[in-house]
């Protein structure tokens, strides 16, 4: 892998992706998909499944021959049948294993369910008990959803908690507006698409919030990690901070994403489409869709919403100017700048060390300044060494009797 290319780049979280500074496109974006969600919500509607609104199964072996021949059969054994809400119809279909075709219809009661059991066994050639019906009723379905709501609450209550006592008010707010976006898109997906909506679907839902926050939350412990003491320096702000802590943690969402998907893609594939199992279809389904939501939600919508928050703190916005006016004023902040101007002494030469004085070492050194720099004259009020240097000055005294001298 070249180092120099984007996926090296990812890797090292080095790329430089400018995501938080155009955080404006991506609420753009977000609210073009929430319009389009809530618009076809309003046109489209939900394609329910016969748990929520009632219906009646008809189990046919597939031994009859094509899938498209049992539902002709279907559909004739179903004309000239009324129900409440107009004309039976056959809602569904879809081949279950190897041995049996399902077929999902309008409510029907138990003389007309056993009317269009005998005229499926009569169209198709086969004997009558070899036709399997079951009636579903809607109470079934609306009690699972009421439940699941139950459930949702709970679980927003429980993370919201932790998400605040984990990280801040603010990352939670912005965690939990991420994982409605995600649900929201996914049922938007749902709704225009016309996937049928079951009970697998509702488990679905729930399985993806976990996965969702997941990826957030990881994000959001490396910006605080980035972002721990900022507003002591004046080097960089708490944008460009969050933006660094994407990059960085970019690759690794891209990975748990792909990881994640690859799974659920072959549960989804080859389960229900190669072996047939329609349950796993349902589920494998809306794993698949919430999963791609998570990810553009909590890279390109939890984040910059946070960031979005945080610049409404004063200190943070005190900050961020402090910041931008030290760049507009050439960014002069050297530690030598920082560094209070150093008084020269009476009646002495500068004896700054090299550590805090830069020292030419290709200029010569003047006889007088090396004389002085030799022999450098004590500090007021300090006891001067007992030896003298050779050829000194003499009119100093010494603080008591030398060894070997005389008292003058």
């Amino acid at each position: 892998m070249s180092r120099s290319g984007l996926a090296g780049r990812l890797y090292r979280g080095e790329a430089g992706l400018a995501i938080v500074p155009r955080r404006k496109l991506w609420f753009g974006i977000s609210g073009g998909l929430v319009l389009l969600t809530v618009l076809s919500f309003i046109i489209q509607g939900f394609s329910l499944g016969i748990e929520f609104k009632g219906g009646n199964e008809f189990q046919v072996p597939t031994s009859v021959g094509t899938m498209h021949r049992a539902e002709e059969a279907v559909h004739a054994a179903l004309a000239g049948e009324t129900t409440a809400d107009g004309p039976a119809e056959v809602v569904s279909s879809q081949q279950v294993g190897d041995t049996t075709y399902l077929f999902r219809t309008s409510p029907l009661d138990q003389t007309q369910a056993t009317e269009v059991r005998t005229a499926i066994a009569g169209e198709l050639g086969i004997e009558v008990d070899a036709i399997s019906d079951n009636r579903v009723s809607a109470a079934w379905g609306a009690q699972v959803t009421q439940r699941a709501v139950i459930g949702l609450v709970i679980f927003l209550v429980l993370v919201t908690g932790y998400l605040v006592l984990r990280f801040e008010l603010r990352m939670a707010i912005a965690a939990v507006a991420g994982l409605a976006l995600d649900l929201v898109l996914t049922a938007g997906i749902y709704s225009a698409v016309g996937f049928e909506v079951t009970p697998s679907t509702i488990v679905g839902f729930l399985t993806i919030l976990g996965f969702a926050l997941y990826d957030t939350v990881v994000v959001f412990d490396k910006i605080q990690e980035n972002t721990r003491g900022i507003t002591g320096g004046s080097t960089q702000t708490y944008p460009e901070a969050a933006n660094l802590a994407l990059n960085q943690t970019l690759m690794r969402s891209i990975n748990t994403s792909v990881v994640a998907l690859l799974p659920v893609g072959g549960l989804l594939f080859i389960g229900a489409g190669l072996l047939g199992a329609g349950t796993l279809q349902d589920l494998g389904l809306v794993l698949f869709v919430g999963m791609g939501a998570a990810f553009f939600s909590s890279i390109f919508f939890s984040t910059p919403l946070l960031v979005s928050l945080k610049e409404r703190e004063p200190r943070i916005r005190t900050h961020t100017q402090r910041v931008l006016a030290r760049r507009a004023g050439g960014g002069r902040d050297t530690s030598a700048a920082r560094r209070p101007a150093r008084q020269p002494s009476q009646g002495r030469p500068d004896t700054e060390t090299p550590a805090e004085q830069p020292v030419d070492e290709e200029a010569p050194v003047p006889a007088s300044e090396a004389t002085a720099l030799a022999g450098a004259a004590p500090k007021v009020g300090t006891r001067p060494s007992g030896k003298r240097s050779g050829g000194g000055a003499r009119g100093g005294r010494s603080g008591g009797n030398r060894p070997g001298g005389k008292r003058r």
